[in-house]
């Protein structure tokens, strides 16, 4: 455990950057790093911006890996690595988030400017400020109160603030770990990428994903003679049912995981006909599937295929199956794992509740540190309003994750 006094210190100092925190909140807001897929210029600027509040808040060391990008104008996607040296450089604590934001959506839902932050009753509002930058200025504010207090952690603090999470990470940490030999297999590797409010979860698995759009091709016909016909839409019904077997199929129970099971779930469905008295000859769904790791997706995918086979029999329809997304589990992280332990003492100390290990259905960015065999674990405390209109970060979470963080740097 850190030193009781030195840990106090700290957080003493870090209650004191509140109002630093917030303004730091509300500039970084002001420059929208939307994605170029999204309709945006990428994260340059703002990049630009905090390689100067790097610098003055103790880092050193700060590098910049450009991830080339035609559709910026500036030509590339900026991540950038800055390193406060402790001690040792045996080992590195990372705290990973990203520079990207998504769009504000629909402008009549916001109860102000998404891109002009404001703070009401305890929260800060604006787009970005909890997805992702809660933690990354909690990041930078807990390296400045070490850099305040004159303070040496046992070993190397990192920040890595990366690009095109929102869009995928080929121009962000699947780059970097491409092109760079910053992190290393001891490394304690954090990611702020997923959580809850009460602190209490440490993302360490994640389960396969597999999005399937199915497309069923019968006859069209007119409402009143169905037998000219061959219904898609009655066919693609019948198939939803049929998939609700998966569930007794595929019926594995793992307890790291909520919910514990693998899903099977349709989602979206795409208009067919435009008027009530045609029978469709043409139906679109689509199937959202979240597997435990110990499912196979190819196994699942051989079922799908054979109870599609069926329901083209009984209804004498088409059916083709398009992959849209197949993203098999990355290795988890062991709940034994240093970095697991470090989270759980730091959530202990500072939100005096008892963190856990768990799994999600969702994917996040730590999956691709984990594939390439870093053991990665996301931890926030969130409200859990990313993406949505009014988003907005609480100052008390602000401030408390940095202290968190604070902690974990302070850990031998």
């Amino acid at each position: 455990m850190p030193d009781k006094k030195l840990f106090n210190c700290l957080a003493k100092r870090l209650d004191a950057f509140r109002d630093e925190m917030i303004d730091l909140q509300m500039q970084l807001c002001a420059i929208p790093a939307i994605a170029p897929a999204s309709g945006g210029d990428g994260e340059t600027k703002k990049a630009e911006f905090l390689e100067s509040c790097l610098k003055q808040s103790g880092f050193t060391d700060l590098t910049m890996i450009k991830a080339p990008d035609i559709e910026a104008s500036s030509g590339y996607r900026p991540n950038i690595l800055a390193y406060y040296r402790g001690h040792s450089s045996e080992r590195t604590i990372w705290i990973m988030t990203h520079l990207d934001v998504v769009p504000p959506g629909e402008l009549a839902l916001w109860k102000g400017n998404p891109f002009k932050a404001w703070v009401e009753e305890g929260r800060i509002y604006g787009r970005g400020v909890e997805d992702n930058q809660q933690d990354m200025v909690a990041s930078i504010f807990a390296v400045k109160a070490l850099a305040v207090e004159k303070i040496k952690p046992a070993y190397d603090v990192g920040v890595a603030l990366v690009a095109d999470e929102e869009t995928g990470s080929q121009k962000g940490i699947e780059y970097v770990l491409k092109n760079s030999k910053a992190f290393r297999k001891n490394d304690l590797i954090i990611v702020p990428d997923a959580g809850n409010s009460h602190g209490t979860m440490i993302e360490v698995a994640e389960k396969s994903i597999l999005w399937l759009k199915i497309r069923t091709v019968g006859q069209q016909a007119h409402g009143s003679t169905p037998q000219k016909g061959r219904n898609s839409f009655k066919a693609a019904s019948f198939l939803i049912t049929e998939l609700q077997k998966l569930y007794q199929i595929f019926n594995k129970k793992d307890r790291l995981f909520s919910p514990p099971i693998s899903t099977f779930e349709p989602t979206k469905k795409e208009a067919n006909v435009p008027n009530i008295n045609t029978i469709p000859g043409e139906d679109i769904f689509y199937l959202d599937c979240r597997l435990l790791p110990t499912h196979k997706i190819q196994d699942v995918l051989k079922t799908i295929r054979k109870m599609t086979a069926s329901i083209e029999k009984k209804f004498r329809v088409k059916i083709n199956l398009e992959l849209v997304q197949e993203a098999p589990a990355a290795p988890p992280t062991s709940t034994r794992a240093p970095v697991v332990q470090a989270l759980k003492k730091a959530v202990r100390e500072v939100y005096q509740k008892e963190a856990r290990a768990m799994g999600i259905g969702g994917g996040t960015v730590a999956a691709l540190f984990r594939r390439a065999g870093f053991p990665a674990a996301c931890w926030s405390k969130l409200d859990e309003t990313a993406h949505m209109p009014n988003e907005y970060c609480l100052i008390d979470n602000l401030v408390g994750d940095a202290k968190v963080f604070a902690h974990i740097f302070l850990q031998e």
